[in-house]
């Protein structure tokens, strides 16, 4: 039997970001895996996203034996892929901006009001800085380099 959703404008068949919680909860207690795949797709594309948080709130209500777990699952796993994914892109980020100063790492922590093992524990990406931080190294940055450029022109010119 193919699934129906009751006292909706939308069907099965339209993308998933237009279930809303009552389609998302139907599909969970009465479609099969080909709409839990459909689901998890979507939360996986946006983990904070309106789909991915109208499951957490169907399933802080409704467990449907089996998928309610492992869809709990999926939006643990999307989130914390998402999570390491951004926190690669910040901790090159930070790399980027050490190299593009021209300082040596141990200066370009000084600078900014930190030490040089904190500083590369952003660069690892073991720890993820503040906006402000963030801000600051890339002032400093920017900074130095438009310096240094400055410098260049002068000597040439």
């Amino acid at each position: 039997m193919a699934l129906a959703f009751r006292n909706l404008t939308v069907t099965p068949d339209d993308p998933v970001s237009e279930w809303g919680l009552e389609g998302i909860q139907t599909a969970l207690e009465r479609g099969d895996l080909s709409h839990w795949r459909r689901i998890a797709a979507e939360v996986r594309r946006d983990p904070w996203g309106k789909v991915a948080s109208d499951l957490v709130d169907v399933l802080s209500y409704c467990r449907p034996y089996g998928v309610g777990d492992l869809m709990a699952d999926v939006v643990a796993s999307a989130r914390a892929d998402a999570e390491q994914s951004e926190r690669a892109s910040v901790s090159a980020e930070v790399r980027e901006i050490v190299e593009a100063s021209g300082m040596t790492a141990a200066e370009f922590a000084a600078r900014i009001g930190t030490s040089p093992s904190r500083l590369s524990t952003y660069a690892t990406g073991k720890v993820i800085p503040s906006a402000a931080l963030m801000v600051r190294m890339r002032r400093l940055s920017s900074t130095r380099s438009s310096h240094i450029a400055s410098s260049v022109e002068n000597h040439v010119g």
